[in-house]
């Protein structure tokens, strides 16, 4: 499914976008001056329905988001089988400067967690570039009782950050997947997890490292 969606920096209100001194990308160059654009090609998963996910960059090119607005697992109570995971897969399509490179050098995940005691919530994510072996990936496990926000970074070390190839357009591939187990808590009540909030959107920031391409 093509979702037309073409990344714009609208959505700057929802994070950050100064990479911290402590952060892997910290000690590079600026980013390229060249505004970055990022393409949603598909989108797909019981996770994220059609026109529940969005794209945006900010405009110094350091970071982009994704937004989901229906992103909820859950168990127990009226939930369906079905319910007790879902997931999301994004391809996108970086337009990426002249001359530069990029790679993920941290990734933050935020959402809500209502579980019960005895339950348990994982949050999983991966990416890679199109035609890669290199994929990085995470899980990150929450335990009840817990009734609050919940955030989880992945960060990777400068020699460990797997790079865009230089010159070749390649999809951005990123998948996600919530997963809520009912454990030894009560049938009866309901426990979930979500990548979302009641007042919109919670975000995934996705933080850019750049350098230069060779030169041929």
């Amino acid at each position: 499914m093509h979702s037309g969606i073409l990344a714009t920096g609208a959505m700057l209100g929802l994070f950050g976008a100064t990479l911290s001194p402590q952060s892997p990308a910290s000690s590079i160059p600026n980013p390229p001056t060249e505004k970055v654009r990022v393409e949603v090609e598909t989108v797909n998963g019981s996770g994220c329905p059609k026109d529940t996910a969005a794209v945006a960059v900010a405009p110094d090119n350091t970071a982009f988001t994704v937004t989901y607005s229906q992103y909820l697992a859950r168990v127990g109570g009226s939930s369906d089988p079905t319910d007790a995971r879902k997931n999301c897969q994004l391809s996108l399509l970086v337009h990426v400067p002249h001359g530069f490179t990029y790679a993920v050098a941290s990734a933050d995940y935020r959402g809500y967690a209502s579980l019960q005691p005895g339950a348990v919530g994982r949050q999983k994510s991966s990416f890679y570039f199109q035609g890669s072996p290199e994929t990085t990936s995470s899980t990150h496990a929450f335990k009840g009782p817990r009734h609050d926000n919940w955030q989880a970074t992945d960060s990777t070390d400068w020699g460990q950050l797997v790079w865009a190839p230089c010159g070749t357009r390649r999809n951005f591939n990123v998948n996600t997947e919530l997963r809520v187990s009912a454990g030894t808590s009560d049938p009866k009540q309901t426990s979930f997890m979500t990548m979302d909030s009641t007042d919109g959107d919670v975000n995934t920031i996705y933080r850019l490292a750049w350098k230069q391409c060779p030169k041929r």
